[in-house]
């Protein structure tokens, strides 16, 4: 018995240091546009299979190419009429 809990703690330990798949950043995926596409290209196929965490990150990184950082719009106060 105790033999047995040691193997599954060891096995739960080499399990758990496994190499993490690198996440592409927002920025990652504004600085090439390639990548970009072609994230944004398996997203339409295989939505499912990449995840929402990517795809949401693929959506925000065009939108940031497209829109920059979205300064608002802040219109002049309308001015008082003069006499």
């Amino acid at each position: 018995m105790k033999t047995l809990l040691i193997a599954a703690a060891c096995t739960l330990l080499l399990a758990a240091c496994g190499k993490p798949e690198p996440a592409e950043s927002v920025e990652s995926l504004m600085a090439n546009p390639d990548r970009l596409k072609e994230v944004r290209a398996q997203c339409k196929t295989d939505h499912a299979k990449l995840g929402d965490a990517l795809c949401n990150r693929a959506a925000e990184a065009t939108r940031r190419r497209f829109m920059g950082n979205g300064t608002p719009y802040t219109p002049a106060p309308p001015s008082a009429p003069k006499d």
